[in-house]
């Protein structure tokens, strides 16, 4: 449990809104442009200033970092932006920050660093016509995290239904492997086959943010489209189908999945007391030095039951992202995209993006030797290499749509509430909340063809 505790303490840490700022080397020559990044992410700040110092002493031109506090990135960068000095480049993370920052991005689609990003970087870039605006720089994936040991073990039961995980390649078969799982779960020693589907506020975005984006992949597939404001929630059978799955085979009632915190349901899966864990990779952190060896962790896709999903693998999600100020001088712009390509193509800061920040980089300068020393991460990645169709995050609405979904959810589970009160606050609340969206933000994402994407 001690990985699990260090993880809470430090996202307690961050939370109380300690901010961090630094600047470039004494070594800078303003001659050369100037770079000012204003960053998100407090957990990357001391990499980031021994990127800028690095950059400063082998270029001369001054970097300096500035990390918003928890919190406050809104707020810092509105104040920021409106100086004479602004952020040269900025984190965007969302597209409603894309929105709201919109007057302030530059056009990257010709640029050389914009065209060393991958295919997958290049389709999460936000853009309007013709124009790319952002650069993802972190690639990530969720899907069913397993623990090759237990199904070792399961597998070699008289009563396994498969021989081996590989045989585990559609829905059908992994819901049967789930309940035979917990119907022996005593003889195998678990708590339950699969970790709690736990809603309490710091978990529901398993279900809200990820799981519901399978739904909205499959029939924006259907539709040829990348955006729709509208939809008919042709899919949300499938998802109660895995939802119910979870709800029924895990350690926990379903009357009490509302208590159950993140922290609860990772440790579930981290202890070694169930086989599968729907998450994300990020998990890692908190799953490794606990009772799940390194060599034992396996994903795989997040099965429904809908058609054609055997021929894809899991889900990616690129909300990291960096944008260039296109108020900035010609001079620190040009300075901004020089330390931007030099992060992505120097050896010694890959390396300190892939292995110290823990970046998955979607740049095409990144080996298969600069990925981070993840074990879910390269299980992730092996679906794309075995030619698997990775599964792309369409933008969600917002958190109001999150929490309306969540809620009903809550109710369903414990019997308060049925289960088109979570139809409606998924379809409706997506037409919903886009309107509110396009009223308020005065845009929303547009929509191409889903094949040329």
């Amino acid at each position: 449990m001690n990985n699990l505790k260090k993880a809470v303490a430090v996202v307690a840490a961050l939370a109380m809104g300690v901010g961090f700022a630094g600047c470039g080397s004494s070594n800078a020559d303003s001659s050369k442009g100037h770079v000012y990044f204003m960053n998100s992410k407090s957990e990357i700040v001391d990499q980031l200033e021994e990127l800028a110092a690095m950059y400063t002493d082998e270029t001369g031109v001054q970097v300096d970092i500035q990390t918003a506090t928890a919190g406050t990135y809104d707020s810092t960068m509105t104040s920021e932006l409106a100086k004479s000095n602004a952020p040269t480049m900025f984190n965007i993370s969302g597209y409603d920050q894309f929105a709201k920052y919109q007057d302030y991005v530059e056009p990257l689609q010709d640029t050389e660093v914009y065209n060393l990003l991958t295919d997958e970087g290049k389709a999460y870039s936000y853009k309007v016509g013709e124009n790319a605006y952002t650069l993802p720089y972190a690639a990530e994936w969720y899907g069913i995290i397993y623990n090759k040991a237990i199904l070792e073990e399961y597998c070699a039961k008289d009563y396994a239904v498969i021989d081996s995980a590989d045989d585990i390649t559609d829905y059908d078969t992994f819901k049967e492997v789930v309940e035979s799982i917990q119907e022996h779960k005593d003889d195998l020693g678990l708590d339950g086959a699969i970790a709690t589907p736990g809603l309490d506020s710091s978990d529901t975005y398993r279900f809200t943010a990820h799981m519901a984006r399978l739904p909205i992949y499959y029939e924006y597939k259907d539709l040829n489209t990348t955006f729709s404001s509208e939809i008919e929630g042709t899919y949300l059978d499938n998802y109660k189908d895995l939802f119910d799955l979870e709800l029924n085979n895990s350690p926990t009632e379903a009357g009490l999945i509302s208590s159950m915190t993140y922290d609860d349901c990772t440790s579930e899966f981290a202890l070694g007391s169930v086989a599968f864990y729907p998450n994300g990779v990020w998990a890692y952190t908190q799953i490794k030095d606990n009772e799940v060896a390194d060599e034992d962790l396996g994903m795989l896709p997040y099965f429904m039951g809908i058609e054609g999903e055997e021929e894809n693998g899991v889900a990616g999600v690129y909300d990291a992202s960096w944008a260039v100020n296109k108020n900035a001088s010609d001079l620190d712009k040009q300075a901004t995209l020089d330390f931007i390509e030099w992060l992505v193509t120097d050896e010694e800061a890959q390396r300190v993006l892939a292995k110290d920040m823990g970046f998955s980089v979607p740049f095409t300068t990144f080996g298969d030797d600069m990925q981070p020393d993840n074990p879910l991460t390269e299980a992730a990645r092996a679906y794309a290499e075995a030619g698997k169709t990775e599964i792309r995050s369409f933008t969600v609405p917002d958190q109001q749509w999150q929490d309306d979904i969540a809620n009903a959810l809550v109710e369903y589970a414990q019997g308060t509430g049925d289960w088109p009160a979570v139809e409606t606050a998924f379809v409706d609340g997506w037409s919903t909340e886009w309107a509110n969206n396009e009223q308020t933000l005065g845009t929303v994402p547009e929509a191409t063809a889903f094949d040329a994407q």
